[in-house]
């Protein structure tokens, strides 16, 4: 059914699925940096992501082991920027996350950076594998970044139950 559909179609629509997404995630973030963050709110975002490799099971969102390669690449490598840009504080024994302007300009940066290589990528290779890809991607950038964010926390909170 996918390959029925015209690929400029398909391209156009998932940018603008991703754009809708990362507008969402600005405003989650935003909202939840006025709550003390626990590591329940750290590690269900790429819990709940990861019900998308259901989309594997389609032989069309297959990926080969090289396009598996380079995506765990390409995802540990933006999952720099946000790890970078995650920072912590405490406040009256509770651990927040510190909101951070450059998470907006790398969060937009790194979203069109990763709509320039679908475009180049999608050029010769299927819709379908191409999404696979940029699933791939998208869960080890946040699957990283998120345990990061799990490490520093636990740090943090050593340093609370010492009494700072």
């Amino acid at each position: 059914m996918i390959e029925s559909i015209d690929q400029t179609i398909l391209v156009a629509a998932s940018t603008i699925v991703a754009f809708g997404m990362a507008t969402i995630m600005i405003f989650v973030r935003a909202k939840a940096a006025t709550k003390p963050i626990t590591p329940k709110k750290i590690i269900l975002p790429p819990v709940f992501m990861s019900t998308g490799a259901f989309m594997f099971l389609f032989p069309t969102f297959r990926v080969s082991l090289l396009g598996i390669g380079e995506a765990v690449m390409v995802g540990l490598f933006f999952s720099i920027f946000l790890i970078k840009l995650t920072k912590f504080e405490i406040s009256e024994k509770d651990i927040y996350v510190i909101p951070s302007k450059a998470f907006i300009l790398i969060l937009i940066s790194l979203l069109m950076i990763r709509m320039i290589i679908k475009m180049i990528i999608g050029s010769v290779i299927s819709f379908g594998e191409t999404s696979g890809m940029f699933f791939i991607l998208a869960f080890t950038m946040i699957l990283t970044w998120r345990v990061a964010m799990l490490r520093k926390y636990y740090q943090l909170k050593k340093v609370i139950e010492k009494g700072m």
